[in-house]
């Protein structure tokens, strides 16, 4: 299995790193993209990625990082990304959840990055919080260049079809395991399987059983399990399945 999407360098790792990549070759996961979002995460990715040869260093701009100071951080990205080997853009995107007071500067962050990753033959990964119409406008005007994932989707089913028309894959994660989660689950159902990835977002959204606990990249595992259960088909259709997609999108 590879985990799609992990922030495995998080302090809530510092203690016991070894030991969650020991949980990970008991889990059959043998890659992970390790997903930088700032100029500090994205160099530790890098850093962990030369000490481990599991992991696969991403580097973006988070929305939540949109401020005036925008288009240095964009400058020092590009800068970053020509410096290093990276295998996408991002994590980027659009995020009102909090605030929209800062929605232009935002759009504007995804734009560049969009733009970046085309320039660089990467794919992008986004992340996208009660902001889909926006989001999709902005993808749209990209259509036929642009080739992504959407990160931890908790969108509708309709608009998943609408973002794989743009060139997306769709990633879920915990959320597809819980109880009340009837979105994630739909899509889980209905979406071609050759479209879908599978991810933790660690240190965030356990899946159950660990719902509430710190998450990590063994836990892909419940998610791709869930998956299968949901489908109506086996772990090992999952599981081979989503692998051979992730290494499609992000060539490796």
């Amino acid at each position: 299995m590879i985990d799609s999407h992990s922030h495995l360098f998080e302090e809530e790792f510092k203690d016991d790193l070894e030991e969650c990549l020991q949980r990970c070759k008991e889990n059959n996961v043998n890659k992970i993209i390790l997903v930088g979002f700032s100029k500090e995460t994205n160099l530790k990715a890098q850093e962990y990625s030369k000490k481990y040869n599991i992991f696969y260093p991403t580097a973006g701009v988070h929305p939540d990082e949109a401020d005036d100071n925008y288009l240095e951080k964009f400058n020092d990205l590009v800068k970053f990304v020509d410096e290093h080997k990276v295998y996408a853009i991002g994590e980027c995107g659009i995020d009102y959840h909090y605030t929209k007071e800062n929605m232009e500067i935002q759009k504007k962050l995804l734009h560049l990055q969009c733009k970046l990753a085309i320039e660089r033959d990467l794919p992008i990964i986004i992340h996208m919080r009660d902001a889909t119409k926006d989001t999709y406008d902005i993808l749209k005007e990209y259509q036929g260049k642009l080739r992504g994932v959407m990160h931890c989707y908790s969108g509708s089913l309709e608009m998943a079809y609408e973002f794989m028309k743009l060139g997306f894959y769709i990633s879920l994660g915990g959320p597809v395991t819980f109880k009340n989660a009837k979105e994630p689950k739909d899509v889980a159902m209905n979406i071609p399987l050759d479209r879908l990835l599978i991810e933790t977002d660690c240190p965030f959204l356990s899946p159950e059983p660990f719902r509430g606990k710190r998450n990590e990249s063994a836990n892909v595992f419940y998610v791709c399990k869930k998956i299968a259960e949901l489908r109506g088909i086996t772990f090992e259709e999952v599981e081979r399945q989503t692998e051979e997609n992730t290494k499609n999108l992000f060539r490796i």
